[in-house]
């Protein structure tokens, strides 16, 4: 099927948009941003929140681009991973749960760009600059 080439492609786009959206909303609202990283209590939120907008820009576009994918879907789970469990914990905070829960989709999705890379529609592939996979190609479909 010929769509097939696209569909990692289409996906890797559909991942990176929220993280898009959101340093541009960041960067939009600097000072609030900042406000919120120590609010919930971490240190250094001025360069917190500039590492979160840089990570945030070059993860999306490096998974959009399919551009050493595999690093910048790393620097985006850099990101997700601690955001969801200091702002969208459950435990802490109930109405969370649906936010905790899109974020662990996202991270899972992530996590299969980092296993399997950027797949046929991408920079990486063009330039064979792919991370190796841990998995024999055998096993992946």
């Amino acid at each position: 099927m010929a769509f097939q080439k696209y569909v990692p492609l289409l996906a890797r786009t559909a991942i990176s948009i929220i993280f898009l959206h959101s340093g541009i909303g960041k960067i939009s609202n600097f000072s609030g941003t900042q406000q919120q990283i120590a609010g919930a209590g971490l240190p250094l939120a001025p360069l917190v929140t500039v590492f979160t907008i840089a990570f945030l820009f070059l993860g999306s576009l490096s998974l959009i681009l399919g551009y050493r994918a595999q690093i910048g879907t790393g620097l985006l789970l850099v990101f997700l991973v601690p955001a969801t469990l200091v702002f969208h914990n459950p435990i802490v905070d109930p109405t969370q749960t649906i936010q905790f829960l899109k974020n662990l989709s996202i991270i899972g999705g992530l996590l299969m760009v980092v296993t399997y890379g950027s797949g046929p529609m991408s920079l990486d592939r063009q330039s064979n600059k792919v991370l190796p996979s841990p998995y024999p190609k055998e096993s992946v479909r």
